[in-house]
């Protein structure tokens, strides 16, 4: 059969090629230098970090250490709504529309099963394997609430816990159990001024869960388990409760706190008015704050008070994860890395008074000298704590479930067994 011009002039070409690859092999090596790897030598890649509005100079100078150690690398910090739900509600649009605008994305503790579960976010377990990621220096909390069904989703960042902060001033020692606190709260309520024995969140939203956990935690319960079952229906769970109900509906607390999210509290803490509040960890800079709080330098922390099996501190923060969409996954790698490793950390920390989820960096000089607070030994055994909330993949609505029960508790119009059963029949048809 008789060869077309164009199949004799593809043959010409392709054997030109091979010649002209063979030469190449012989002389210089490609871009990727002696084992052809890093083929992006020289090619400046793009990613795009997206995370909430920052007033300190942290993730501006987190981005600018890393460019420098890898100059082939650019990141693009995109702003996105301080507000938590907004921010949320902009990241799933983007991702639901399978949008590639987004490499890397920073979640609140509560969103990484969900984002999981959507597709939203790829699993970092192969990144971590490859680089051999030390795993046992992360805070225990902080990592569980970015575990789903196995697999790690997300790096976390830095954290927040519930904690214990009291007036120095009045408190020798903080209480070590709930029965205590009321006690102590009880003896002083009226003394310095204060109008209240002890101040925590108690409105029907987000804050009351977090409450609600660490009760419960603290009585060695759970509302789901690491295996995703639903277990709050169960003696433990409603012994937290049922303490936490006590405090609640005391006289050491104020009539409305059903009404108290986080600055209804500590604006009544900074005013004097209270030997003891729960809260994060912001408490303390807004105590020593001059120009607002009447008790600078008087403030302690301290882990919250124990329950049968210990303290417990409902787990906070934020966690960095790889959009599932990105075109740039191994740069997107790199980044979270650098970001959440120990030097990554160590600038938040520095620049932007992020508590580490890294436990050693609690020890560093540098680190203590811009955060003085991190040296007081009650701040790092109540991050130690420090327990997630349900890692589910639809928590807005199982955290509706909690916050409705247990504030049907609280109000007398359930016990905290009728609670208990409620939400365990209805978190786990929500599950389902």
């Amino acid at each position: 059969m008789k060869k077309s011009k164009w199949t004799s002039l593809f043959s010409l070409l392709l054997a030109l090629t091979l010649i002209l690859a063979a030469c190449s092999s012989d002389g210089e090596k490609g871009s990727g230098g002696e084992d052809g790897e890093n083929k992006s030598d020289g090619e400046k890649v793009t990613i795009v970090y997206a995370k909430g509005q920052d007033a300190t100079k942290g993730t501006e100078k987190v981005i600018e250490a890393f460019e420098k150690e890898h100059p082939n690398i650019e990141v693009e910090f995109r702003e996105m709504p301080s507000d938590t739900g907004a921010q949320h509600n902009a990241y799933v649009t983007a991702l639901n529309g399978k949008s590639s605008e987004i490499d890397v994305l920073e979640l609140d503790v509560i969103w990484p099963a969900e984002f999981a579960q959507a597709g939203y976010v790829m699993p970092l377990d192969r990144f971590i394997k490859k680089d051999k990621i030390d795993m046992e220096s992360y805070n225990e909390g902080a990592l569980s609430a970015a575990n789903f069904e196995g697999r790690q989703w997300a790096m976390p960042k830095y954290i927040d816990a519930g904690m214990l902060f009291y007036r120095k001033d009045m408190v020798e020692e903080p209480p070590k159990t709930w029965d205590e606190l009321m006690t102590k709260a009880g003896e002083l309520q009226g003394q310095e001024g204060t109008k209240f024995g002890y101040l925590m969140q108690g409105k029907q939203y987000e804050g009351l869960v977090c409450n609600a956990v660490e009760f419960i935690a603290s009585y060695g319960g759970a509302i789901v388990n690491e295996d995703g079952e639903v277990v709050v229906d169960s003696e433990e769970s409603i012994k937290g409760l049922t303490k936490m109900v006590e405090i609640m509906n005391s006289e050491i607390v104020p009539e409305n706190i059903t009404n108290f999210t986080e600055p209804e509290s500590h604006t009544s803490f900074i005013e004097g008015e209270s030997p003891f509040i729960r809260n994060w960890p912001y408490q303390y800079a807004l105590a020593n704050d001059e120009e607002q709080s009447k008790i600078v330098d008087k403030v302690g922390v301290a882990p919250l008070p124990e329950g049968d099996a210990g303290t417990a501190a409902a787990l906070g923060g934020w966690m960095a994860a790889i959009s599932a969409y990105s075109e740039h996954p191994e740069e997107a790698w790199e980044f979270l890395k650098f970001m959440t490793g120990p030097e990554g950390q160590k600038i938040s920390a520095i620049h932007g008074g992020k508590a580490p989820t890294i436990s050693s960096l609690y020890e560093d000089e540098e680190v203590l000298e811009a955060n003085p607070f991190f040296k007081e030994e009650g701040f790092v055994n109540a991050l130690e704590s420090a327990v997630s909330r349900p890692v589910v993949a639809n928590y807005p609505e199982i955290s509706e479930i909690i916050q409705i029960e247990v504030s049907k508790a609280i109000a007398g119009q359930s016990t905290p067994e009728e609670a208990a059963k409620a939400m365990q029949s209805k978190i786990e048809s929500a599950m389902k």
